[in-house]
């Protein structure tokens, strides 16, 4: 499963590995476990075989953002592809990319700017199963800026009969989330950028939010986080500039003091 675990659904659509993380791997072989142990439990088997199997340590990987003189270019990009509304909301929202995609327009406020996450899609089987978030931290209400609301409204004025925010132009279906990620790395080929995953589009959002002075607790409810601490942890990138201006600040404060 470590090395060749990954399913390829799509032969057009290139993996970028066919390993599984070790986080996946840990959780295949929890579930495991727990049925071995009913089967002892039952007297179905005498012993777990599975009991001494050592899972993979988890290997923290370092996330990327796309920087910020390349997000005009990458949304230009996206607008060329029409995927310029869902791309745009990602980055004013950090939704996870089965969020994004399983968006309907009744989730949409219009004249309060909200927007409802209730559900998310993915491919299980061959097939694309929408069902709720995972934790009630992913069920949320995000507030959007004008400007995305915008957008949407006129994204959704190319296809008013259709229950979809982000219809398939070739189906008119929910977009398959595959072929999403495939649209996003050939937009990131197209302006030259080094490849960062769709879901490091939302550790962007994170990043660029906590640097122009959002506060972390807020962020982490937008991003549907347990705690602020999580959220801290795992998403917020600090960037050199950041650094700089930590230290900046410090300095002047301690600096203030001295004289």
């Amino acid at each position: 499963m470590r090395e060749h675990g990954r399913n390829h659904y799509y032969s057009h659509i290139p993996l970028k590995e066919t390993t599984l993380s070790p986080r996946i791997v840990q959780g295949i072989l929890g579930i495991l476990r727990k049925s071995l142990d009913q089967a002892v439990a039952e007297k179905l088997i005498l012993s777990n075989p599975a009991a001494n199997c050592k899972a993979p340590k988890t290997v923290r990987k370092e996330m990327k953002v796309l920087p910020e003189e390349l997000i005009g270019p990458y949304l230009h990009e996206a607008k060329q592809r029409g995927v310029f509304a869902p791309l745009y909301l990602e980055l004013t929202s950090g939704l996870r990319r089965g969020e994004l995609l399983a968006l309907l327009w009744k989730d949409l406020n219009v004249k309060d700017r909200t927007l409802s996450v209730t559900k998310s899609v993915c491919r299980i089987d061959h097939q694309l199963v929408v069902s709720q978030p995972k934790t009630k931290n992913s069920l949320r209400l995000l507030t959007l800026p004008e400007s995305t609301v915008q957008i949407l409204v006129e994204e959704h004025e190319k296809h008013p009969d259709n229950p979809y925010m982000f219809p398939s132009p070739k189906t008119g279906e929910m977009l398959d989330p595959a072929s999403f990620r495939a649209m996003h790395d050939r937009i990131l080929e197209a302006i030259g950028a080094e490849h960062v995953r769709f879901h490091d589009m939302r550790h962007t959002f994170a990043t660029l939010a906590l640097k122009n002075g959002v506060d972390v607790r807020t962020l982490s409810e937008m991003l549907g986080h347990y705690s602020a601490g999580f959220t801290l942890s795992t998403y917020v990138h600090s960037t050199p500039s950041m650094r700089v201006q930590a230290a900046d600040t410090i300095g002047q404060m301690i600096g203030r003091e001295v004289v």
